[in-house]
């Protein structure tokens, strides 16, 4: 595996394909300021998840794991006018860091942060009714993931398209003895559930990169 050349890939992908600008890289600055992981999608995954939600058409999308606001700001510029960006952080220091990130980039007017236990604010979202999800991203903690994906399910409609980050663990997903961790553990019952459910029709990739050997669960409800 040679991971520097991976990420030379990347950046000139970048290069090449305009995946980024000033607003983003501010982004990506203010986050590191405020002390934020470095876990955000890396630019060419960004246009991918903005594709994919083109594609499908979104209007309302859900994603659940906003940092600082990097792939809410990516997603929200491709909605459409009245369209709408819910997402759902569980930590108020990361909300107040993305809030500010989105705002700075113009587009607080069709995003809204929900801040506290994800299962908490998709039970709110049930309880709000309202029209369906057409697109959600998942990329929290992953040992939620199982938990995540019902709650979007419960949101959706037939033709949402779901997205799931981080979904390979650098190989361990199937490696029986790393299930007491509590991410692969979670990753692993996420696919299992995917795979019996009978309203998803789901595949998985797996990537290589600037974020190492990882990848994404990509599914649609029938």
């Amino acid at each position: 595996m040679d991971e520097a050349r991976w990420i030379a890939v990347d950046q000139y992908f970048e290069r090449t394909l305009g995946l980024s600008d000033r607003t983003l890289e501010k982004t990506l600055a203010a986050s590191r300021a405020a002390g934020l992981p470095a876990q955000e999608v890396a630019p060419n995954q960004a246009r991918m998840l903005q594709l994919f939600a083109q594609m499908c058409g979104a209007r309302r999308m859900l994603e659940i794991g906003t940092l600082g606001g990097y792939s809410a700001i990516c997603l929200a510029r491709v909605l459409p006018a009245g369209g709408e960006l819910v997402t759902l952080e569980a930590n108020a220091d990361h909300a107040r860091v993305a809030a500010d990130n989105i705002a700075k980039a113009g587009l607080a007017d069709r995003v809204r942060i929900l801040v506290g236990d994800a299962r908490v604010s998709l039970a709110r979202l049930r309880e709000e009714g309202g029209d369906p999800i057409d697109f959600a991203f998942i990329d929290a903690d992953k040992a939620s993931n199982p938990i995540y994906l019902e709650g979007v399910l419960a949101l959706s409609r037939p033709g949402t398209v779901i997205v799931g980050d981080n979904i390979i663990r650098a190989g361990r997903i199937v490696d029986p003895t790393a299930r007491e961790d509590a991410d692969v553990r979670g990753v692993f019952e996420f696919f299992e559930q995917m795979g019996a459910d009978r309203r998803l029709s789901a595949t998985a990739l797996q990537t290589v990169g600037e974020k190492g050997w990882d990848g994404f669960a990509l599914a649609r409800v029938l």
